[in-house]
C-alpha cells in the first residue's frame, strides 16, 4: 500500500487497494585497475578534506534547498567544507520507476527497466520522490540537493499500476541492479509482516534468496520498516519485508519535533535506523506536476497532488539512509555491506524524551533502532574508527548458504549481531562412525550458543528440534562445545546462534 498514515491527516500519500487476505506482495511503503586505483586516491583524499571542529560546513547553492528540512537534520554535508570530488557509487532503486528527462536526473541516471512491462518512467510519482532524495544533481544552482553526490542510479520499475509489488519482480530487480555493479540497493516497499498469523506471515523465500545474492555481491539493501496498515489499531509492533530479513538495514521514520511518527512500523529487532519522514520535499514527474500549471516549482513536490505536497512515510526515510551509505561506499570502496550498517547504527543519534521522542529509551528501542540517522557522525566514525570487524563467511544463514569445512582440524573468526545477524551456519561431512569436537568462544557483549543438525535438512528455518543432534548454552563468556560420533554418513549442519542482545566476534573450532 502507499504510504500509512501520518502524525496528522494532512500530508499522507493515498491508499490503494488492501491486499491484505494475501501478504505475499510488496506495496510502497507510503506515498579495471587504474580505474580503481582513481576512485581509491579520491576517496582518500576526501577523508583528508572532513571539517575539522568549529569550521564551517559546505552548503549547497540549490535554491530550493531551504525546503529540505532533512538535509539539516540528517547533518548531510556537515563533514566537509567543499563538496568533495568522490568515486561514483551505484545505487539501485526498486520503486515506481522515475521521470528519466528530470534535469534533475537526467545525468544521474545510467540504467533503468520495467519489471511490469512497458517503460520504466514513472507515472506514479514515487519512485522520481526517492531517486530525487538519494541522487537529484547538488549545487547546480537549481531546484534541491540530493544526499549523496557521487550515486549514480540504476532505475528497476516494479510497481504495478495499482500500487502492489510481487516479491518475484522485486527479486528480479534486485539481481538486475546487483549485476550492473550497485552497491546500495534502497526498496522503499513493505509488505505487511504478522508473525502471530502463520497464513499471513508476508515471508518470501524468492525475495530472501536475492537480498542474500545482493549482499554476497558487496551490496547493502535499505528498506523502509512500513506503514502501519492498520492505524486504527493503534501503532504496529512488526516490521515489513524485506526490512525483516538478515542483513537489511530497516529504517524509520520521525517527525520535524523528534518525535518517531505514528504510521512508522515498530520492532525491537528489525528497525534499525530513523530518519525523517514527514512533509518531504523532492521531485516529481513533470507530467504529474503540469496539472497544476499554475505552480511556478514545476518538477518538485510542492506544484504535485495534494497528498504529495508534505509528503509521509517510511519510504522517504530509507532513501536517506540509502544516500548515507552510499557516501560510505564511496569514501571507502572496500567496506562490506555488513560494516557499512553497522557505522551507521553505531553514529546514529539516540533519540530520547529529552530530544522529542516519546517512546524512545535509552539504548536500541522499538521505535527508532539505534537512533536518528546522522551522516557527519558516520563519516568521522569512518574516519577515526576502528572499522567494523568483516566477516568474510556472509551470508551464511542457513543451509543453502552454509559455509563449507573441508579441514579436518579448522580454525576460524566470524561475527554474530543478535539484530542483523543472528545465525551463521556451516556444513560438515562426516563418516559413520568419525567423531566430531566443536568448540565456539566469545567475549561477554555477545551469548552464544551451539547446536548441530542432522544431514539431508534443507532449511532450519521451521526445523524441528526433533533433528537437532546436540545443543550447548552455556552464559556469555564461557565456551560452547559439542562432540558428537555419526550414526550415518552425510553433510551435518553446525549453527552458530546469538540468543540475547548484542553483537561481537567469536572463535570457532572444529576437529575431526
Amino acid at each position: 500500500m502507499l504510504c500509512g498514515r501520518g502524525r496528522s491527516d494532512a500530508g499522507q500519500l493515498p491508499r490503494t487497494r488492501d491486499h491484505r487476505p494475501r501478504l505475499r506482495g510488496r506495496h510502497l511503503a507510503d506515498a579495471g585497475g587504474r580505474a580503481v586505483k582513481r576512485a581509491l586516491v579520491a576517496a582518500a583524499a576526501a577523508l583528508a578534506l572532513i571539517v575539522p571542529s568549529g569550521a564551517k560546513a559546505f552548503s549547497p547553492n540549490d535554491p530550493l534547498a531551504s525546503r529540505q528540512w532533512y538535509l539539516a537534520q540528517d547533518k548531510t554535508f556537515d563533514a566537509f567544507d567543499l563538496l568533495p570530488l568522490l568515486p561514483f557509487v551505484r545505487v539501485g532503486v526498486i520503486d515506481s520507476g522515475a521521470e528519466l528527462s528530470h534535469p534533475e536526473l537526467r545525468d544521474r541516471v545510467v540504467a533503468a527497466r520495467s519489471f511490469v512491462g512497458g517503460h520504466p518512467d514513472d507515472i506514479q510519482g514515487h519512485g522520481t520522490f526517492v531517486a530525487g532524495e538519494i541522487a537529484a544533481a547538488i549545487d547546480n544552482g537549481r531546484g534541491i540537493a540530493g544526499l549523496a553526490p557521487s550515486a549514480r542510479l540504476l532505475i528497476a520499475k516494479v510497481v504495478r499500476n495499482d500500487g502492489s509489488v510481487s516479491p518475484q519482480a522485486e527479486a528480479q530487480a534486485i539481481r538486475w541492479v546487483v549485476a550492473r555493479g550497485a552497491r546500495v540497493i534502497n526498496v522503499s516497499l513493505a509488505g505487511a509482516r504478522d508473525p502471530q498469523d502463520g497464513k499471513n506471515s508476508g515471508f518470501s523465500a524468492v525475495e530472501q534468496r536475492a537480498v542474500d545474492f545482493a549482499t554476497a555481491r558487496g551490496a547493502l539493501v535499505v528498506a523502509s520498516v512500513g506503514n502501519n496498515p492498520y492505524p486504527e489499531a493503534g501503532a504496529w509492533h512488526f516490521a515489513g519485508y524485506p526490512a525483516a530479513l538478515p542483513h537489511v538495514l530497516g529504517v524509520g521514520s520521525f517527525a520535524r519535533d523528534g518525535d518517531v511518527s505514528t504510521f512508522s512500523n515498530r520492532d525491537d529487532l528489525y528497525v534499525d535506523l530513523a530518519a525523517p519522514g514527514e512533509d518531504m520535499f523532492s521531485l516529481l514527474p513533470r507530467s504529474m506536476t503540469l496539472k497544476n500549471p499554475g505552480c511556478v516549482d514545476q518538477g518538485y513536490s510542492s506544484c504535485g497532488p495534494k497528498d504529495y505536497r508534505h509528503a509521509s512515510g517510511t519510504s522517504f526515510s530509507a532513501a536517506q539512509a540509502s544516500a548515507a551509505a552510499a557516501m560510505l561506499f564511496a569514501l571507502r570502496p572496500s567496506l562490506r555491506p555488513d560494516q557499512v550498517s553497522r557505522i551507521l547504527e553505531r553514529s546514529s543519534d539516540p533519540a530520547s524524551p529529552a530530544n522529542g521522542c516519546s517512546e524512545c529509551l535509552a539504548g536500541r528501542d522499538a521505535a527508532t533502532g539505534w537512533g536518528r540517522l546522522d551522516f557527519a557522525a558516520a563519516i568521522k566514525d569512518l574516519r577515526t574508527g576502528p572499522l567494523p570487524v568483516r566477516d568474510r563467511f556472509e551470508p551464511n544463514d542457513d543451509i543453502p548458504l552454509g559455509k563449507t569445512l573441508r579441514k579436518r582440524s579448522q580454525r576460524m573468526r566470524a561475527t554474530v549481531d543478535y539484530w542483523d545477524d543472528p545465525t551463521d551456519v556451516y556444513r560438515i561431512h562426516l563418516r559413520r562412525g568419525q567423531r566430531v569436537r566443536v568448540v565456539a568462544q566469545a567475549g561477554l557483549d555477545v551469548d552464544l550458543s551451539l547446536a548441530l543438525w542432522k544431514p539431508r535438512l534443507r532449511t532450519l528455518v521451521g526445523a524441528s528440534s526433533s533433528a537437532r543432534l546436540r545443543r550447548s548454552v552455556h552464559p556469555a563468556g564461557f565456551p560452547e562445545r559439542i562432540v558428537y560420533r555419526a550414526t550415518k554418513a552425510g553433510w551435518y549442519s553446525l549453527q552458530v546462534i546469538a540468543t540475547k542482545p548484542g553483537s561481537g566476534s567469536y572463535a570457532l573450532t572444529v576437529k575431526r
